[in-house]
């Protein structure tokens, strides 16, 4: 195996650390609070890909000192112990190889993930809830930060819609593989007479880029507002003061609301990161159904198409429909073991271009 160094350019990553670290040492570092949590993650993301790659590049060194030493001294043991540890780098460079592939324009931002029930009335919003804990549950499973930023409650059970916010490193990455319709074939436990149901719900997952980072401009005579006693799961703590908000962006049609936090200000500033980021949506789709009009493409754009199914009868079986990838084991992916459907999807795409998150 050649130095692990040259494949990720080892070099252009400690100058690039060295010159995180010497921003960071600035006495003026902090006049800008939003810019240097930015400048900071992305110090803590490179020098962790570099002490991943020092700590690989020498087991790496290790594991070949120890084949051609107990090649010399023909020790079957030592042979098997080196190809061991050469496997373990193999896997861990794999692994690095993958990140690359979270190259996109955003890829490395928070997300925002949207769940909202399907046509069906109360089993389409236990869905719906059941999805949310399973985003919830997956990026607790990465080691997240997971804050629930509003919730519509069902009217017997689950829920008609739900926001999250999921921060962690290359956390939209992972999630735009997420986004589409869902749906689920079961036997309901709302029916009295045990019937098979069909259920459906749809995700969207944006990039929580913070309020500086999007070029978006809303203006106030384009929003109506809406303040009110928050209520439902988390609002319980906050809902003696009409501390919720909505904001509904006139021109669009946009709804979106924030009640998790005691603090309407605050509600205020997250409601309103979520306006810009579902902009920031529109006018991304925006442009990419222009150009494919352009290149005559013919192919549907929209975010509704169905991507994924789980079925819980009369058998037990997750199907990607885009991979075509399927998995028997239901209740550990809606308990948020999602990493074998994420990388399915992210390996079918590839990279989205070349100066990958790696």
């Amino acid at each position: 195996m050649p130095s692990l160094g040259g494949i990720f350019d080892y070099e252009t990553k400690c100058e690039k650390l060295e010159e995180l670290d010497a921003q960071t040492a600035d006495p003026a570092f902090w006049n800008d609070n939003d810019r240097a949590q930015e400048v900071l993650r992305e110090q803590a993301t490179t020098k962790k890909l570099i002490d991943d790659l020092n700590a690989s590049q020498g087991a790496l060194d290790d594991a070949e000192v120890l084949y051609e030493l107990a090649r010399e001294e023909h020790d079957p043991g030592s042979i098997r112990e080196a190809w061991t540890a050469l496997d373990r780098v193999d896997e861990q460079v794999g692994k690095m190889e993958f990140r690359r592939m979270l190259g996109g324009e955003h890829d490395d931002a928070d997300a925002i993930v949207n769940v909202n029930a399907g046509a069906g009335g109360v089993e389409s919003q236990d869905w719906a809830e059941m999805l949310l804990r399973m985003y919830q549950r997956w990026g607790e499973r990465q080691g997240f930060k997971v804050q629930l930023l509003d919730l519509q409650e069902g009217d017997q059970a689950g829920i008609r819609g739900a926001a999250l916010a999921i921060t962690g490193e290359y956390a939209y990455g992972f999630l735009r593989s997420e986004i589409g319709v869902h749906r689920l074939v079961r036997i309901s436990p709302f029916d009295a007479q045990a019937r098979r149901h069909t259920s459906f719900a749809s995700v969207m997952v944006l990039p929580d880029l913070g309020d500086d980072d999007f070029d978006i401009e809303v203006n106030d005579s384009d929003l109506r507002v809406d303040k009110f006693r928050a209520s439902g799961a988390g609002g319980q703590h906050v809902n003696k003061t009409e501390s919720a908000v909505r904001l509904t962006h006139l021109p669009t049609g946009i709804v979106v609301g924030c009640q998790m936090e005691r603090s309407q200000h605050k509600n205020m500033a997250t409601a309103m990161r979520m306006l810009k980021a579902k902009l920031w949506d529109l006018e991304q789709r925006k442009r990419e159904q222009e150009r494919q009009e352009l290149e005559g493409d013919k192919k549907s754009i929209e975010w509704g198409s169905q991507i994924r199914s789980y079925v819980m009868q009369p058998y037990q079986q997750v199907t990607d429909h885009r991979t075509e990838l399927k998995s028997s084991a239901v209740n550990a992916i809606l308990d948020g073991d999602l990493g074998a459907l994420i990388e399915s999807y992210l390996l079918m795409q590839g990279s989205p271009k070349d100066g990958a998150a790696g």
